[in-house]
């Protein structure tokens, strides 16, 4: 792309350049990992078109409710755990959801908002992130 003679001059026309191309992915780790996620609400993408969300709070608690997409059939809704960070991964447990198991997941940010995951288990999913 040739960039011609732009009013908006060379810095702000660089600028421009570059938001027109998306960020490259990065897998996140240990402090990163901590910055992307602490004090924000990441919304899982799941394969109804709804959302879940799960709110990282910095103290190390997460809060998930599912209440929205009526999971309340198949499991409890609403429910409180803990989150850290250990080397390349985020994990989490919860009390009773994967029967209190902690599971840990890799995080690859693929925007300023998003990011796509996989879990220990292989499973993968999409999410974006506010906060």
């Amino acid at each position: 792309m040739v960039i011609k003679h732009s009013p908006l001059g060379p810095v702000a026309a660089l600028a421009l350049l570059a938001a027109s191309f998306p960020a490259a992915a990065e897998q996140l780790s240990g402090s990163a990992l901590i910055h992307f996620v602490s004090g924000k609400r990441v919304y899982l993408a799941t394969p109804f078109g709804g959302e879940f969300p799960l709110n990282y709070k910095a103290s190390g608690v997460v809060t998930g409710d599912g209440s929205a997409l009526g999971l309340g059939r198949f499991l409890a809704p609403r429910e409180t755990g803990k989150w850290w960070v250990q080397d390349e991964n985020l994990c989490q447990q919860w009390p009773t959801w994967y029967d209190g198991q902690p599971s840990c997941f890799q995080i690859t940010r693929t925007g300023d908002r998003s990011l796509d995951w996989v879990r220990d288990d292989g499973r993968t999913g999409k999410a974006r992130i506010e906060g």
